[in-house]
Order: C-alpha cells, then structure tokens, then sequence
C-alpha cells in the first residue's frame, strides 16, 4: 500500500499523538510556572519554542501573556499545531482512509473530535484548564486502544504505528531540551528544590514518573531521567523505545515490498549511531546538542519516508 493511503494513516496518527504532546506541553509549563518565585511568562517562551510554534504565535500576538500562550496552543485555528487543529487534521485523514479503518477505530476518532469541540469551544480557564487537558489525553488514549484492540497487523497498521512514535519521539525530545531552554531561573538553581521540581516535572509529562519511582527510588537525580527518557527501552516514551518501534515497523514494510528503501537504513543509522551508548557519553557530547541533533535526524527520517512510499503520488 502506497501514496495517499499511507499518507493518510500516517498523518492520521501524527496528529493524533501531536494533539496529545501538545496537551502534555501545556501541563509542563503550567506545573513549571508553579515552582518559580514571582511571576513571569517567561517559561512560556520556552515552551512556545518547543512547541515550534513561537513564530506563529508572535506574528498573530504583539505580547506574550500565559493566556494568550495557552490559548495558542490549545484552540488557535491559526496554529497548525494547536490541539483543536491537530484533532480536527485527524480527523480530516481519517475520513480520507475510512475504508482503511476499523468501525471503532473511526468511532472513536470521531468522538474524539467532538468531545475537543465541544471542550475547547471558548477560551479554557485556569481552574478548568486541568481537566480539558485530561479529557485531550484520554480521547487520544482510546483512539490508540481501539486501533491495538481491532486493526489487522498489517502495512496499514505499520503506517500508523510509524506515525506514532516519530512523533512521539519528536516530542520527547523537545520536552527534555524544555528543561535547558530558559525554563531553570539561573545556574545556581542547579540541584536545588527548584531544580528538583522541575525535573519532576518533565517525568510527569511524559507519564514517566511512576516508572522512573519503580526504576530507581524517590531520588531525583538528572543524570537518571535523562538515562531513563533517552536510552531505557522499556519506557514506551523514551527515545529508544521510538526509534526502536520506528526501526520495527520500517522492518515490517521493507519485508512485505521486497525492498529495504533509505529511511529504513536512516532509522537504524540513528538507533546504532545515537541510542546505542551510555548517558555519560550522552552528556559529554551536550544534551541539548544532542537532542537538537536527534531532531534534526527524525525530521529528515519525515521527509524520507514520504519519498520512498510516495505520498503524493
């Protein structure tokens, strides 16, 4: 199966898990914003940045407030990558391949789109801010069950795997280089409680929090959650758990068409070249080098599979 079909699945999936991301990005800076000592919308830069959407939001805005920020990214039809938007693209994709899908997968895309509707109709408040983000995850999470309880293991379901998890890896990426933005008030915070906090705080947004407390207690150590967030292969959000999917799913396609195309040798250059060694080794290169070379990478493995399987053609 190639061309729009897999066009379709793939950005389906996409936008799905962007929705999510995004939802979880909003969180982190809320929870951020919390731990820092007067106020300021700074951070909000940060996760604007990291988001990709800090361009956008100041060409449409002459000032930056964490409404108005929050706004942006949740319900701004002008942003592509809004909540609102995102759901409504998947949907949009999902329509384009309903044959494609499952009853319940369509279903519960569907209801996904108009449960977001209905809860980002008018500006979020504050107070009810936590649970609209919730009810964002939860949506996504029972399009994602019902895609694992009811699609054929096949390419199309290779397709929607693969959208997944480049965009989760994407994601997790700019979540940690959140952290060495601007987010950390200065360096003398370093190993402080506030420090401590905000780490704490990437683990939530990743839902890593109660795995990491399994994997090493209630210390919070960075060194550990950047070990635990880029190169522990159980964690079903960290890097390595991705890359690997990706490199599972490419594998799959390249075995049912005979052919082994450049994306999957690209995915396994970035598994072998980038995953494969310690976190110290990690560290030593820069995290926030690294993860900007990451990025760079899982954009160009993007652009790639759209080449190979001929998305628009």
């Amino acid at each position: 199966m190639l061309g729009k079909t897999a066009n379709g699945l793939f950005w389906m999936y996409r936008y799905l898990e962007r929705a999510e991301n995004i939802s979880r990005l909003v969180e982190t800076g809320q929870r951020i914003a919390l731990t820092r000592l007067g106020s300021s919308d700074e951070e909000w830069e940060s996760v604007l940045q990291t988001a990709g959407v800090a361009a956008g939001f100041h060409a449409a805005h002459d000032s930056l407030a964490k409404d108005t920020a929050i706004d942006w990214m949740l319900r701004a039809k002008e942003n592509p990558s809004s909540v609102l938007t995102s759901i409504m693209a998947a949907r949009q994709n999902a329509r384009l391949v309903r044959t494609a899908l499952t009853h319940e997968v369509w279903e519960a895309t569907n209801a996904t789109y108009m449960t977001a509707c209905t809860a980002l109709a008018r500006k979020v408040s504050e107070r009810d801010l936590p649970q609209t983000l919730r009810t964002v995850r939860q949506q996504t999470a029972l399009v994602r069950g019902a895609t694992h309880g009811t699609m054929l293991r096949n390419d199309i379901y290779d397709f929607a795997r693969i959208g997944t998890f480049l965009e989760r890896a994407d994601n997790t990426a700019r979540i940690l280089d959140v952290k060495y933005y601007v987010l950390l008030p200065s360096v003398m915070a370093v190993g402080s409680s506030i420090d401590n906090v905000q780490w704490e705080t990437i683990l939530r947004s990743v839902s890593a929090r109660g795995g990491f407390r399994m994997e090493y207690g209630d210390s919070i150590d960075p060194r550990d959650i950047a070990q635990f967030l880029i190169l522990d292969k159980r964690m079903p959000r960290s890097l390595a758990f991705c890359i690997g999917k990706l490199r599972d799913n490419l594998g799959y396609l390249a075995s049912n068409y005979g052919t082994r195309p450049q994306s999957w040798a690209l995915v396994d250059h970035i598994e072998r070249g980038y995953l494969s060694f310690d976190i110290d080794a990690v560290l030593d290169y820069g995290l926030h080098e690294y993860i900007q070379k990451v990025l760079s990478l899982l954009s160009e493995l993007g652009a790639q599979i759209e080449i190979d399987y001929r998305f628009y053609e």
